[in-house]
Order: C-alpha cells, then sequence, then structure tokens
C-alpha cells in the first residue's frame, strides 16, 4: 500500500503557523491587558491628594465649665502625629500586618508567593498579603468592591503611594484611618476605649493587644472575648520578636502583664442627646454634614454638664415611678425552649461592658424558679444572676409557672422562657451570681428644661424619656394645655391692675354661657368651694373659681396681651378659659415666661452655643451676650415670686421643697392628662411636663404636685450644689405689712392668726377689721 510521507517543508509551515498564532496572541493579549491598565490608570484617583489628607475628625461640644458634653461623628476618631505614637506601637503592628513593610516599594512580591504557597498547602484562604499601603489604598482611595480590577488598581495605586510618600507618612494615614472594634477608629481612640489611655501611655501589652485588633476586630475584642486577644497579642509578640523588635524577655513580661481593661469614661451622648440634636439642626443648616461630621468642629454651649446629667437621670427615675403606679404590664415576649440561646446571643452582642452596669436596664430571659424563696432566674446574655421576690415587689403578686409558652388567659405570672427588663442591682462574678430588679420602659413621656434667667443660657434639656426610641423634643416641640401652671401669668397681669396678695375673692359656685346655647359650671380640682379667700391662698391651693373671677374682673383680652410680653409666641386665647390655663403652650415657652418672673421683671432671650471653632482653633460664631428686655416692673416680679414661695411651702407643691427658698406652679389639666411644676431660686428656673404624646389620663397620682413635682425636686437637689443658696430680694416699692388673711384688712400687733403680706406700694390695705 502507497504510503503518503509529508515533506519537511510541510512540518515546518504547521509549526510556524502554531508560532505565529501564539505569538499573534501573545501580542493581542499584551496589548490589551496593557490598555486595560492604562485605562484603569487614567481613571484612578489622585495620590498627591493623600500628602495634605486630613482624615475625618470627631466634632466636640463642651459645657459651660469646658466639660466635653457630646459629639458629632460618623466615625469616633481623633488624630494624632506618628512622632507622638511610642515607637514600639508602630512596630508591633507593622509585625502583625506587613512585617516587609520598611523593605518594599508598596507590593510584597514574597509575602504573596508565601501566602499563595500556605492557603494552596491549607486549601483555604488562611493568610492574605496585602501591605498596609495596598489597606491604605484599598480604605482611602478605592470603593470596597470585589473586583478583579479593584486589585490591579490596588496593585497601582500601592506603587504611586510609596513614589510620593514617605512611610511614616503612610503609617500616619494607616494609624488614624483602620477601624479597631467597638466603635474606636485610629489607635488613639482604640488607646481610650480599651485602655483609658492616650496613646503615649500605653505599655507594650497594651499595644501589642491593639495591634492584632485588625485582623478581626469583633473575634479579638479584649472587652468581648478577652482569651482570643490574648491569643492575638502572643502572636504579635512573636512576630515582634523575630522581625528584632524586642527580646524574647520583654515578650514573655508582655504576655505575664496583666491587661486591665479600663475604658476612658465615654461621653455620654444619650443623657445629652435631645440638647445635642437642637444643636445638629442648627449647626447642620449653617456648616454643613461634612464640616459638623467630619471638620472636628469645636462647639461651646451654655449647658453644665452635672445639670444635664441630673435632668437625664431625675426625669427617667420619676418616669419610672408614674409608671409603675400603672401596674405591670407583662412580659414583652415569651420565647420558646429552643429560642432561648439566639435571643441571649444577641442580646450578649449588644452588651459592650466586661460587666454587666449597675442601675443599667437589660432584656432578660426567665430560666427558673425558685418557688420557696420566690425568686427568679434570669439569663442576661451569657450572665446569669436572682430577681428575687422583693426586687419585683411593685408588680404584685406574680404566679411562677415552670414551663415555656404564655400563661393562661387571666393568670397574671412569668413562664419559663418569658422576656423583661431587669436593672442591676448588683453585677455579676464570672458570669453569674447578678442581683436584678424587675423594670419596665415607660410608656408615660416627660419634659425638663432648665435655665439661667439672668444670662438667658439654657443649662440643661432633656425631651423625653429615650431619644433613640423618640427623636420628638417635647421641651421645644410639645404643645399641651399648661393647666393651673399659667396662672401666675394671670396673678402677675392682675397685680399690675391693682389687685394684691391681700384681695379677697368668693370661692362659689358660677356659670357662664359657653356660646353654644348650653352654661360652663367650672369647678375646682377637689369640686368644694371654700367662700371668702385671700389671692395668696387662692394661688396656693390653685382655686379655679378665684382665677376666672380675676381673670373676669381684668379682661381676657388684656391677660393674653400681657402673656405676650412675657416671651409666649403660641397663641394665647382671649377668653376665660385662659384662666384654667386653656394655653396650648411648649415647656420652654412656659419655662421661659417664669424666668421674667425669678429675674427682676426681665427677660433675657435664652440661646444654647455661645462659640464655634474650627479644627484650627479660628472662630466661625461667637454669641454675644444677649440683651435683656424689662418687661414687667420689677415689684410685680417679686410679689408674684413671693406667693409662688406659698405654692411649695404649704400648697400643692410641697414636693418641690429643696431646704432653700423656693417658687413654684403645679398645673395639672382636666383629666389629668397633663401633669405640671415650673419653678425656680434666683439662678436658675426649671420646667417640668410629664404626660402621654397621645393623650389620656396619667391616673392615680397624675397632679402636676405627684408627678411632675417630684422629678423637679429630685433634679435641683442635685443641681443647687453648685450654686450659693440666695433669696428673692425685695425691691425698694414694695412694703410688708401685718394683714388679718381672712378679711385683707390691716391688723394690729398681736391679733390672731395675723400675717405679714407683701404689697407693691400704693396699694397696701387703708382700714382695720
Amino acid at each position: 500500500m502507497e504510503r503518503k510521507i509529508q515533506s519537511p517543508s510541510a512540518h515546518g509551515s504547521i509549526w510556524s503557523t502554531v508560532v505565529l498564532f501564539t505569538a499573534t496572541l501573545a501580542v493581542v493579549v499584551t496589548l490589551g491587558v496593557t490598555g486595560y491598565v492604562f485605562y484603569l490608570m487614567a481613571k484612578l484617583p489622585r495620590v498627591d491628594r493623600l500628602a495634605d489628607y486630613k482624615p475625618p475628625i470627631v466634632s466636640q461640644v463642651f459645657g459651660d465649665d469646658g466639660t466635653l458634653v457630646g459629639e458629632f461623628y460618623l466615625e469616633r476618631r481623633i488624630v494624632v502625629p506618628v512622632n507622638k505614637m511610642p515607637r514600639k506601637l508602630i512596630q508591633a503592628f507593622v509585625s502583625a500586618e506587613d512585617s516587609n513593610f520598611y523593605s518594599h516599594k508598596g507590593i510584597d512580591y514574597l509575602g504573596i508567593v508565601r501566602a499563595a504557597f500556605k492557603n494552596i498547602m491549607s486549601m483555604s484562604k488562611k493568610e492574605g498579603a496585602s501591605t498596609i499601603t495596598q489597606q491604605v489604598t484599598k480604605s482611602m482611595l478605592l470603593t470596597p468592591e470585589k473586583k478583579f480590577s479593584r486589585k490591579i488598581k490596588e496593585f497601582i495605586l500601592a506603587k504611586r503611594m510609596e513614589e510620593r510618600l514617605t512611610k511614616d507618612e503612610i503609617l500616619y494615614l494607616y494609624l488614624n484611618q483602620i477601624y479597631l472594634g467597638s466603635g474606636a477608629y485610629g489607635v488613639q481612640a482604640a488607646a481610650e476605649t480599651y485602655f483609658g489611655k492616650n496613646v503615649e501611655q500605653l505599655n507594650l501589652a497594651e499595644m501589642s493587644m491593639l495591634a492584632g485588633l485588625p485582623k478581626a476586630p469583633n473575634t479579638y475584642s479584649p472587652i468581648k472575648h478577652l482569651d482570643k486577644a490574648r491569643e492575638r497579642q502572643a502572636y504579635v509578640l512573636e512576630r515582634m520578636t523575630r522581625e528584632g523588635y524586642i527580646t524574647a524577655a520583654e515578650a514573655e513580661h508582655a504576655k505575664s502583664t496583666p491587661i486591665v481593661l479600663q475604658p476612658m469614661k465615654k461621653v455620654n451622648n444619650d443623657q445629652s442627646a435631645y440638647f445635642l440634636e437642637h444643636l445638629r439642626i442648627q449647626l447642620e443648616q449653617k456648616y454643613g454634614e461634612d464640616q459638623l461630621y467630619k471638620g472636628g468642629l469645636k462647639i461651646y454651649t451654655t449647658m453644665n454638664a452635672g445639670m444635664q446629667r441630673a435632668a437625664y437621670d431625675s426625669l427617667r427615675k420619676g418616669l419610672k415611678e408614674v409608671d409603675k403606679r400603672q401596674g405591670f404590664r407583662g412580659p414583652t415576649k415569651y420565647l420558646s425552649e429552643s429560642d432561648v440561646d439566639t435571643y441571649c446571643n444577641k442580646v450578649e452582642d449588644s452588651i459592650d461592658t466586661v460587666l454587666l452596669k449597675t442601675g443599667e436596664t437589660y432584656q432578660g430571659v426567665v430560666v427558673g424558679f425558685y418557688p420557696e424563696r420566690g425568686d427568679v432566674r434570669i439569663r442576661v446574655g451569657e450572665r446569669k444572676g436572682i430577681l428575687s421576690r422583693k426586687n419585683m415587689g411593685w408588680a404584685g403578686r406574680l404566679a411562677m409557672i415552670n414551663r415555656y409558652g404564655k400563661p393562661e388567659k387571666g393568670i397574671r405570672g412569668l413562664t419559663l422562657g418569658s422576656v423583661i427588663e431587669v436593672s442591676v442591682v448588683s453585677p455579676e462574678l464570672n458570669k453569674e451570681g447578678a442581683q436584678f430588679a424587675l423594670d419596665q420602659t415607660p410608656e408615660v413621656q416627660a419634659a425638663l428644661v432648665s435655665i439661667d434667667p439672668r444670662s438667658g443660657g439654657v443649662k440643661a434639656m432633656v425631651g423625653g424619656y429615650d431619644f433613640k426610641k423618640s427623636q420628638f423634643n417635647r421641651v421645644m416641640q410639645a404643645k399641651r394645655n399648661a393647666g393651673s401652671a399659667f396662672k401666675p401669668i394671670i396673678y402677675a397681669a392682675a397685680l399690675d391692675k391693682g389687685l394684691t396678695p391681700a384681695t379677697v375673692i368668693n370661692d362659689e359656685p358660677v356659670e357662664y354661657p359657653d356660646g353654644s346655647g348650653g352654661v360652663w359650671k367650672p369647678q375646682n380640682y377637689d369640686h368644694e368651694f371654700r367662700g371668702p379667700v385671700t389671692m395668696r391662698e387662692a394661688l396656693t391651693y390653685s382655686i379655679n373659681i378665684v382665677s376666672i373671677k380675676i381673670m373676669e374682673q381684668i379682661g381676657a383680652p388684656y391677660t393674653a396681651e400681657y402673656a405676650k410680653k412675657l416671651g409666649f409666641t403660641s397663641p394665647i386665647p382671649a377668653n376665660l378659659a385662659l384662666a384654667l390655663g386653656a394655653a396650648s403652650v411648649s415647656p420652654f415657652e412656659l419655662t421661659s415666661a417664669y424666668t421674667v418672673f425669678a429675674n427682676n421683671g426681665i427677660l433675657t432671650p435664652q440661646y444654647f452655643i455661645t462659640r464655634v471653632t474650627d479644627t484650627d482653633g479660628t472662630v466661625l460664631q461667637e454669641t454675644p451676650p444677649p440683651v435683656p428686655v424689662s418687661v414687667i416692673p420689677p415689684e410685680t416680679a417679686y410679689v408674684i415670686t413671693n406667693l409662688m414661695q406659698s405654692v411649695v411651702a404649704s400648697g400643692t407643691g410641697f414636693r418641690a421643697s429643696i431646704g432653700r427658698p423656693v417658687a413654684g406652679k403645679t398645673g395639672t389639666t382636666n383629666g389629668a392628662k397633663d401633669a405640671w411644676f415650673v419653678g425656680y431660686i434666683p439662678q436658675l428656673v426649671t420646667g417640668v411636663w410629664v404626660g402621654y404624646d397621645q393623650e389620656r389620663s396619667l391616673g392615680s397620682g397624675g397632679t402636676g404636685g405627684q408627678a411632675a413635682a417630684p422629678i423637679w425636686g429630685d433634679f435641683m437637689q442635685k443641681a443647687i450644689m453648685s450654686l450659693p443658696a440666695e433669696d428673692f430680694t425685695a425691691p425698694e416699692n414694695v412694703s410688708f405689712v401685718l394683714i388679718n388673711p381672712r378679711t385683707g384688712n390691716l391688723a394690729k400687733e398681736g391679733t390672731e392668726g395675723a400675717v405679714m403680706e407683701c404689697f407693691i406700694k400704693g396699694t397696701e390695705p387703708t382700714s382695720y377689721d
């Protein structure tokens, strides 16, 4: 059979074709890749701007004494220069994250090969090879997308960065930018968060623990997982030893050094939240979001840190007392046995302290009962403790049902898996033995504002129980009927019309046409009538009928105009119902009006911000002292103050007594839907409102004297600690004479029941009984 034999030239032709095709393909691919790289390079951000880069910095808010009272930020970062960082801290991060940092030019090729080999051997991604330079590139110049193109961009930018920036400049960016867990960005914020120190005060044990965090900040958090943090710390110390930065002896000493977790006392944004939000609205409008949240502004305010803390604590304590009088509403939910661990793990993740905080409220799960003692075993996250019968006594008798699921209808009790709120009486030890008290988030709300009447500075403001759940600032935004707390405005208007504290008015049943063909028959709160009473007695015991008669005598339109002089901007109705406080006003307006009485008839405009500077200290805004305006005579202000002292000394406001001269007035609206107390000492005026957002009765103990005055008194007891005791000083145009309080006439020395009364000169009684 004849076989064809290919000639050598045919073999050569095929081989030449293959070579030509391969070479062409290689050229095309090379050109394509080169073109793609050049395309990416053209679209890359400029590295030069990093030389002048300023990381986002926290804007800080300061109180009237320079105390830090709040912060505005997207990332909590406090920038420190590299020369302030301990060298060993830098070496710890370099050892842990990029041991060849000082020798490579942005890309660690040996590191890439080493990491690839280890990952192949382990059949998983156990080790990365990103350099510190690449990490800076990723976080500051690129988007977080996971694409091959981003890796190419990262390589190019890392090389460029090394050409344009020094190693220290790259470290400055890295160590101030990196996230280190628990809300801390950068090494300074982390040093404060975990150890309560500035970065230059850290010891080697602490430095190496921080350096272990970038890999997995939550997993290696010393707050949540100290054992894992210790393991990672040992790895960092081993790397530092291998790199020659420390000796083996130093490493061993650091490993044995106790780690004391002592977070620097953070500014409590919760307690100042409503005040800060009021500032934020103004500042954001004026300076924009970027400058407020990233620009490192310094905002100086009128807030007094101690008073703000007292306001927050007193309001929450008082609301819990009001709410508990309404009874226990039961568990918030019921878990099955299989759901308990999952729920508790979520609770544990939300706890950012080593131990539960005394006085704080947490979500607890019922996991057992001790029927013989009447105690309940509670689990909060991973921690367990006891809720004793005594510490849940306010809820009344609760059945203990030893099964999971809801109780049967009509039975008040706790089952296994019941989720309840508990406050910490004493924290746990090794996650056991905590003591809890039954708690309950109030449904009722409140507002408290405190103002310096002389300067106009707002010292404290709390607009509700919990800002996180409701940002509605009831101090500024709620418009509620003032009730009897409006009466001092009516009485002041009456004094300026010639009436006096000794004017006698008959407390008796009255009726008026209601404008729709019916009859309005106003009542006193206790539905009793006292007959002839002086104006002092009428205000002291908040007698409605007398207020109505005063309003009738001086005229509703005159009273409404008088109120506007005191600073009210809300509509004030010019009718007789105003005598009972039928004017919807904000707590801020009403408290502001009372500053006129405390400040001798002078209205000083209120303000919150004194000065704003930028990060370099340049003053951007400065508030000049407000111009005070005399709106009512000083003698009128003094006499109405003197009348309101009786309200606290012996009337409806007795729960507001604080052991020094106080003037104030309670207020309760129809159906006990609103409870008020506004009162003052010469240096401070404070207003408190209590009520439901959706109007309904406060129920038993829902009067101004019972619901609002105790909050006011609790707050003022703390607030006055920084203020010297002062009495209200009578102006020259005020006189004191002896009168018979039953008739309002002059009385002779020795007359039984005679009292000294104050008058505006020229209005004293002229006849004796």
